[in-house]
């Protein structure tokens, strides 16, 4: 029971560094092409244009890493998993489509 919950935490913790990751690269990729009225975080948008978009996603992706480790350390692999799949699904999706089926 141990392995099988240390297995999927830890496939989970992964899927979520990469949801973090992608969603980062896609996210400066989205905003340096189609500029800031593409992202629809205000807070997101409102570091962007104080610290520059490489910053302020580095240190949001940066901390969500963290605490996402955090909650993998503390065994709430659910939450976890969750996560990832709500990053995967309003965040990276969206921006998949932005960018590859955009006129």
């Amino acid at each position: 029971m141990v392995l099988q919950s240390s297995r999927f935490g830890n496939v989970v913790v992964v899927v979520f560094l990469f949801a973090q990751a992608l969603d980062g690269v896609l996210t400066y990729v989205g905003v340096t092409t189609f500029g800031m009225r593409v992202e629809g975080n205000p807070l997101l948008g409102w570091l962007m244009t104080e610290l520059g978009h490489g910053v302020a996603l580095t240190t949001t992706k940066a901390a969500a890493v963290v605490f996402g480790i955090a909650l993998h350390r503390s065994a709430v692999h659910r939450v976890v998993a969750a996560l990832a799949a709500f990053y995967l699904a309003v965040a990276v999706m969206p921006w998949l489509g932005i960018l590859f089926f955009a006129p």
